[in-house]
């Protein structure tokens, strides 16, 4: 029987959780943007994205966006004849399978990011918002792990493209198979944007920090990390960032 483990951040207040972003192989121009989605978005999330979904909805219909809603399909896969009646299996096959094989979900995104025909892409990127939720569903450390090096040999070694990561975190988790996949995301990660609440408690003017971690090359040893911490504030639709001590709260 397929285990699910039971996922409580929802439940953390913001300065008991932290968000990381890991950002894999150094920036390019991108023409093609491949997203799964395997939480819903938070509210602030979608306001601040309101504005850009018209963006979107034309980058998708130019073929320029590849959207898998996580959510949808598990439904589909659990629930529905979608996948019976195409005869193709789902990204998301592995939730009812006993063994943890991402294989399926690999395919997708290999298919998604390689040009068909005469198309030539140049730069894809692949989103995957948030990676801690396959361990919830029953993935292994060890499957995510290799999912995510098989990403990475396709979008960024072939394809010369980015891989953008949401992973949770807390430095108080018991969690071991979840840290271990922050952990192995942040030594491979070229870029790093860790975003806590603050640790004095809530603030109507500071809602909390980032900090950016730009990783010096494994290649140059004598180089350290570039680290850069804001505060930021989250408004109706957008959100404000700056130094710290600089907020409306101090001024």
């Amino acid at each position: 029987m397929k285990r699910f483990r039971v996922n409580s951040r929802c439940c953390e207040t913001p300065e008991q959780t932290a968000a990381s972003w890991c950002t894999i192989s150094s920036p390019s121009t991108s023409e093609l943007a491949v997203r799964f989605a395997l939480w819903p978005c938070s509210s602030p999330s979608v306001t601040i994205t309101s504005s850009r979904r018209s963006c979107l909805t034309a980058a998708k219909e130019r073929g320029q966006l590849v959207f898998l809603e996580g959510l949808k399909s598990c439904l589909d896969l659990l629930f529905g004849e979608k996948e019976k009646q195409s005869g193709q299996p789902s990204p998301l096959q592995f939730i009812s399978e006993s063994a943890s094989n991402l294989k399926a979900l690999f395919d997708f995104v290999r298919t998604s990011v390689t040009p068909a025909g005469s198309e030539s892409w140049k730069g894809p990127v692949l989103l995957v918002d948030d990676l801690s939720v396959l361990l919830s569903l029953g993935a292994t450390p060890v499957a995510v792990l290799d999912f995510i090096h098989y990403c990475r040999v396709t979008v960024c070694s072939q394809l010369k493209g980015n891989i953008v990561v949401l992973v949770h975190s807390n430095e108080d988790s018991e969690d071991e198979e979840n840290e271990l996949v922050v952990n192995s995301l942040c030594h491979h990660s070229d870029l790093i944007l860790w975003v806590e609440g603050l640790a004095t408690g809530f603030c109507k003017d500071v809602h909390g920090q980032i900090k950016i971690i730009r990783r010096a090359s494994l290649e140059l040893t004598a180089e350290q990390d570039l680290v850069q911490i804001y505060q930021y504030k989250i408004q109706d639709k957008n959100v404000t960032f700056f130094a710290r001590g600089l907020s409306a709260a101090v001024l």
